[in-house]
């Protein structure tokens, strides 16, 4: 069986782009996986911080457009997910987003400022510096060891 990491940046992003959906993907070992192998560090955090991003925008734009039932039946989002990411907002405003890569809460959170129609550039700066500075973090990891 064929692994992401054998498709290169493209399947860096690939994977950055399904991990920032409500799919059970992690591309921080597919990054980790090509970093080991001698990609190039800042084009591989870019790559992945590009398809993260590219995710996150999805998940806005089903918020924006999207209807209660694709949330509940083809997400499955509870309403409970969308609660606490609403709370998140109320609590820490739009500077929440730049935890959307926290697993569990990140994916409620993109879909509520869609849901919110929060300012579209804002969103993502936000998500990007985000998700950013965790991909450079995994990098630093994996490149101390």
């Amino acid at each position: 069986m064929e692994l992401l990491s054998d498709y290169g940046y493209w399947g860096l992003f690939l994977s950055s782009f399904l991990a920032a959906t409500i799919l059970p993907f992690s591309s921080e070992v597919v990054l980790g996986v090509l970093l080991s192998y001698g990609f190039d560090s800042f084009l591989s955090i870019s790559v992945a911080t590009f398809g993260n991003v590219l995710g996150a925008v999805v998940n806005y734009g089903l918020g924006a457009w999207g209807s209660r039932m694709v949330f509940l039946k083809w997400f499955k989002m509870s309403d409970l997910e969308v609660k606490k990411a609403r709370r998140q907002f109320q609590k820490y405003g739009i500077l929440s987003l730049l935890f959307a890569w926290v697993p569990i809460i990140g994916d409620p959170l993109t879909v509520v400022a869609g849901m919110l129609k929060i300012h579209f550039v804002l969103f993502v700066v936000l998500v990007g510096v985000g998700k950013c500075l965790r991909y450079g973090v995994v990098a630093w990891a994996v490149l101390a060891i």
